[in-house]
């Protein structure tokens, strides 16, 4: 089978265009067709969307924070269980759903609270979150404690510091009972990591 070169080899100059077009592609410009497209011109398209539709994801975020209605920052009542759900002198983690979460909260819309029964109508409350950066603390009953395993932060069973970083009490948190059940005044976004005056 014989092949026919073409073009640049042993000092022979290329073939004439069979059209229009003086790069020697045989395309037809002048008959209105386009020039095909090189291999570094597709990949560099290829780039460019790519680049242009992660920017387009990494905006939603941004434009959806810029349209929604603001974080509510007023405490509400939340409801954790019936009375007879709890123990006296029991400590006990309850949760509960914030009742007005954004459309794409998700996981982040879930708060949480430790609850001690201390008699038949008196309850205490304490924030799950930790008052020096926020991290959730864990209830120990064999030590009566409560731990940071972030930073180290310990707490006593009244909320008070023990020992780590934290400079201020765990947050108490109201409750009531009303009709046979347990509420708790929660803020749907925790403040955390401040000093209370």
């Amino acid at each position: 089978m014989l092949y026919r070169v073409t073009g640049g080899r042993l000092g022979q100059p290329p073939d004439k265009p069979k059209s229009g077009c003086s790069g020697g592609c045989g395309c037809s410009d002048s008959a209105g067709g386009a020039r095909p497209t090189s291999r570094r011109e597709f990949l560099g398209l290829i780039g460019v969307g790519t680049a242009g539709l992660a920017a387009m994801v990494a905006g939603i975020p941004i434009i959806g924070a810029l349209f929604s209605k603001p974080a509510r920052s007023e405490q509400v009542w939340q409801l954790v269980g019936s009375i007879d759900d709890f123990e006296i002198d029991e400590t006990v983690k309850v949760e509960f759903i914030d009742d007005d979460p954004a459309p794409w909260a998700g996981p982040a819309a879930r708060n949480a609270a430790y609850l001690r029964r201390i008699d038949d109508e008196e309850f205490t409350a304490f924030s799950i979150y930790c008052t020096h950066v926020g991290c959730p603390v864990a209830w120990r009953e064999g030590a009566s404690l409560f731990i940071c395993p972030c930073h180290g932060g310990v707490f006593d069973r009244e909320g008070e510091v023990v020992a780590g970083p934290p400079e201020t009490p765990l947050v108490r948190l109201d409750t009531r009972l009303r009709d046979g059940q347990v509420e708790i005044l929660a803020a749907p976004v925790p403040v955390t990591g401040r000093r209370r005056s």
